[in-house]
């Protein structure tokens, strides 16, 4: 799709309360970081409004497995950093389809770290799900974990937060469902990876000085 339809012309908003003022930076355009630390993009559009409809996080809810081989990874027989953040992406976009029953696209992928590497032979788990959701935009939670298939040890490699975008068939941005969560699993769920988001943004806020 082209990327131009899906630009939204920013605003000036001196009155927004964000979780960037907490680190010392003042909000340059219109957008929303509360508690959640999710950056929301402004309804900019008097036609469009928010569904009536739920979904559960639970439908969203995402896993794949992949077989590290030596044509993915680098000179010391480790996974490619690209290779990673192209499972994390198919994994999210998995995820927000299966939520919002519409085509998705990758709007941003926020701070990663590479934890730990995954060696050529391991087998790396991708865990996704939604946990939070805009007028148009579905925020995605992905982890990777990386194991050996023949001992079952296992460690946490790379986590990141994904944002992406519900199109319509015109392949114009479109309204999701919103989020519910009506089991205590999928509550807490949905308020770790908020408070977990919201922490990553204040550490890499202090990261840079801001």
């Amino acid at each position: 799709p082209n990327r131009s339809n899906l630009m939204m012309e920013p605003e000036v908003d001196p009155d927004l309360s964000t979780s960037w003022s907490r680190c010392g930076a003042e909000p340059r355009v219109q957008v929303r970081l509360g508690r959640t630390g999710r950056m929301d993009e402004t309804n900019t559009s008097a036609a469009s409004t928010p569904p009536d409809d739920t979904e559960r996080l639970a439908v969203s809810h995402t896993e794949m497995t992949e077989l590290l081989v030596p044509d993915d990874t680098n000179s010391l027989g480790r996974a490619l950093g690209g290779t990673v953040l192209h499972w994390m992406d198919v994994c999210g976009a998995i995820a927000a389809m299966r939520f919002a029953g519409q085509q998705v696209v990758t709007a941003s992928m926020e701070h990663v770290d590479f934890i730990a590497p995954i060696e050529v032979g391991e087998v790396a788990t991708i865990e996704g799900f939604v946990f939070d959701t805009g007028r148009t935009s579905l925020d995605v939670t992905v982890e990777v974990r990386a194991a050996d298939p023949r001992t079952g040890e296992h460690r946490q490699t790379t986590s990141s937060y994904l944002t992406f975008v519900a199109l319509d068939d015109d392949e114009q941005p479109t309204p999701v469902p919103s989020l519910v969560c009506p089991s205590d699993e999928e509550a807490a769920r949905r308020d770790r990876a908020l408070d977990a988001r919201l922490e990553q943004l204040e550490q890499v806020c202090a990261r840079h000085g801001l």
